[in-house]
């Protein structure tokens, strides 16, 4: 190899440490952007002649080397729509191009980031510290499943949430085998008085004469002139407000009636039998309804246990001092109604909840641990109103940067598969992957090795001056 291919060689070393010194420079400038990922530099040689018996230096080159799949460290946050991902995958964000009567025009590609110290803007939107605009899933309000699969840009709807009429409630309750009502401490150990009729008062049927729809036998209506016998013979089951489609609260009361026991007096057969009142009118008098049968038999065996079991009912047209909710659904699900002893003899409620809302306004969002983004509005309610959208690559490695601290796809990346495996954790960030100790430690070495360059140069230029000075 010649003195000039020498030269040329060693020139082709400082141009690839200058290249490592640019990555290393970049890393250290962006040491504390968050989500960025480093650069490092990764040498390769180019070979013109090689065998078993000869060897001709060529060239080397540096390429970058990305380490886009390399973990930075995840710190807390006190803003709580930032969030960090911890594993793999990327958000998917979009970029704005123009703005069009005070609104956001975004492109139409998909680009995707690790930073995710996203904020709100005058607009709903959520933007990061880059520039671009996180994308999600809308989240049905009703039925808390994503609409759909495809990922749009959010934007929170700053305005008042609607309200919504309750459809549901889910109940869970232990019914005491032994009610200890007012009319069976009145009557001490009298057979058959904690229920709602004994055998004798069937028989004469002047319980609740004023009630012509069969109130003993545990459905109808209680008139208000027969209330006080009714709540004398009945136990509090608990109560819940209710909301109709206006968002006007509906308080529900409950309370539960035994009608039958297993072996009782009234010789009617059957397990242990209960039914449940809502109470429908506060203002009613005379012969008007005041309590009324949701129309559901709960009979219960020897073990405590509903048989026939009784996971949900439908309490048809609930209405309370005239405003109807339509058709609600009491939903127990499976082995949540039971009727084992009590000591107090009353009705220990496990669970008692509704699916409905009043009107509200937004006045905090924030993302949750699940990766949804939540509106807390002035009415109490934690409403889902996005699903974080992540993405994987084949070859995280393999795209390109773009300006903001994100990315773009390539052929080399391939395409965006839908679903990163990574957690998101919110109210934190993820820090920068760049190790300044360890960015010194290659600045060192890039100096060295291009300094070393540098001399071979000087050395080769002796050389050849000491050649030509041969000739003289």
């Amino acid at each position: 190899m010649s003195f000039f291919g020498s030269m040329t060689t060693a020139i082709t070393g400082i141009r690839a440490q200058s290249s490592a010194l640019g990555y290393i420079s970049d890393n250290i400038a962006n040491s504390q952007t968050t989500g960025f990922k480093r650069t490092d530099a990764s040498f390769y040689d180019i070979v013109t002649a090689s065998n078993a018996n000869f060897h001709q230096p060529g060239a080397v080159v540096a390429k970058p080397g990305y380490t886009n799949t390399v973990q930075g460290s995840v710190d807390a946050s006190q803003v709580a729509t930032n969030m960090a991902i911890n594993g793999e995958g990327f958000f998917v964000v979009a970029q704005r191009v123009a703005t069009v009567d005070n609104n956001p025009v975004f492109q139409s590609v998909n680009y995707y980031t690790r930073r995710g110290d996203f904020s709100m803007d005058k607009n709903g939107y959520l933007v990061n510290g880059g520039g671009y605009y996180l994308q999600g899933v809308a989240i049905d309000p009703v039925t808390n499943n994503p609409v759909g699969d495809t990922p749009t840009v959010m934007q929170v709807n700053n305005g008042f949430l609607a309200a919504h009429q309750t459809t549901g409630i889910k109940y869970t309750a232990n019914l005491p085998n032994v009610p200890q009502t007012a009319h069976a401490s009145a009557v001490g150990n009298t057979p058959g008085s904690e229920l709602l009729m004994t055998a004798a008062e069937i028989l004469g049927g002047t319980t609740f004469a004023n009630d012509p729809t069969g109130v003993g036998a545990g459905n109808g209506v209680i008139q208000a002139n027969d209330e006080q016998n009714f709540l004398d013979r009945s136990v509090s089951g608990g109560a819940i407000t209710a909301y109709d489609g206006q968002g006007n609260p509906v308080n529900v009361q409950i309370r539960w009636v035994k009608t039958n026991n297993a072996a009782d007096d009234a010789g009617t057969g059957g397990g242990d039998t209960w039914m449940a009142f809502y109470k429908s009118d506060d203002s009613a008098t005379g012969t008007a309804a005041k309590w009324t049968g949701m129309g559901q038999k709960y009979q219960f065996d020897s073990t405590g246990q509903l048989s026939p079991a009784v996971d949900s009912m439908t309490v048809t047209n609930l209405t309370v001092n005239g405003d109807n909710l339509g058709n609600v659904t009491l939903t127990h699900g499976p082995g949540n109604m039971t009727q084992f002893a009590d000591n107090n003899g009353t009705v220990t409620v496990n669970k008692i909840e509704q699916d409905g809302y009043a009107s509200g306004e937004l006045v905090n969002v924030a993302v949750g641990s699940n990766g949804r983004v939540t509106g807390t509005y002035t009415n109490g309610k934690t409403i889902d109103i996005f699903q974080v959208a992540l993405a994987k690559f084949n070859n995280p490695n393999g795209l390109q940067k773009m300006n903001g601290t994100a990315f773009a796809e390539t052929q080399e990346s391939g395409a965006a598969i839908s679903g990163g495996t990574g957690d998101i954790i919110a109210s934190s960030l993820e820090a920068s992957n760049v190790d300044l100790a360890d960015e010194f430690s290659k600045l060192i070495v890039a100096q060295q090795a291009y300094t070393a360059g540098t001399r071979i140069i000087t050395t080769s230029d002796t050389l050849i001056q000491e050649t030509l000075n041969m000739k003289r």
